[in-house]
C-alpha cells in the first residue's frame, strides 16, 4: 500500500516503514506527525483525490533534523570586477511512516 502527500509544496510518495525526508516541520523529534493532504491511496483498490482523498490520513513519527548538503550561488559579471559567493544548506525533517489510511 502507498500514498501521495502534499506538505511543504511538494509532494511525495510514500509506503508504510520507509523513512521520507521532507521540508522542515515544527515537530519534536520523537513526536507523531498527521498528514491530512493525501492525492492518492493505493491499496486493494486505487482512491484519487479531487484534489484530496476524503477521510485519508497518513501518519508518522519524526526520527531528525538537519540541513542538506551545501549549494554555492556565484554570481559573476564579466569586465566589471563584480562577484558575489554565497552558500545555502536547506534545512529538512526525516520522517518515519508507520500508517496509511484510507
Amino acid at each position: 500500500m502507498y500514498a501521495i502527500i502534499k506538505t511543504g509544496g511538494k509532494q511525495y510518495c510514500v509506503e508504510e516503514g520507509k523513512s521520507i525526508t521532507i521540508e522542515k516541520i515544527d515537530a519534536q523529534v520523537g513526536e507523531d506527525v498527521a498528514f491530512e493532504e493525501v492525492l492518492l491511496v493505493s491499496g486493494d483498490e486505487m482512491k484519487v483525490g479531487q484534489p484530496t482523498v476524503a477521510g485519508a490520513k497518513v501518519t508518522g513519527k519524526v526520527v531528525e533534523h538537519g540541513k542538506g548538503k551545501k549549494i554555492r550561488i556565484f554570481k559573476y559579471k564579466a569586465k566589471s570586477n563584480y562577484r558575489r559567493r554565497q552558500g545555502h544548506r536547506q534545512p529538512y525533517t526525516l520522517v518515519k511512516i508507520e500508517k496509511i489510511e484510507g
